[in-house]
């Protein structure tokens, strides 16, 4: 019977070490995006220069703080 116990006792570890493991990473790569959000200034004036406009630096931080006030919001809402 103890080595029965072993056995389940490693694979209860095992899981429990699996499904912590995938919380944490899933916290921190969410707080990362937050963070340094994958587009960035470079590729907003691409974006805005696509459009036929000439950007300002004021108009690229704008829409970047829009974007992570958006993300912000979503994440509140999840």
């Amino acid at each position: 019977m103890p080595i029965v116990l072993a056995i389940l006792l490693i694979i209860v570890a095992a899981l429990g070490g699996l499904a912590g493991g995938m919380l944490l990473a899933r916290r921190q790569v969410k707080q990362m995006m937050l963070d340094n959000p994958p587009l960035n200034e470079d590729a907003v004036r691409i974006m805005m220069g696509s459009m036929g406009r000439k950007p300002s630096e004021t108009q690229v931080q704008q829409v970047l703080r829009q974007i992570r006030s958006a993300a912000k919001q979503a994440d509140k809402k999840k």
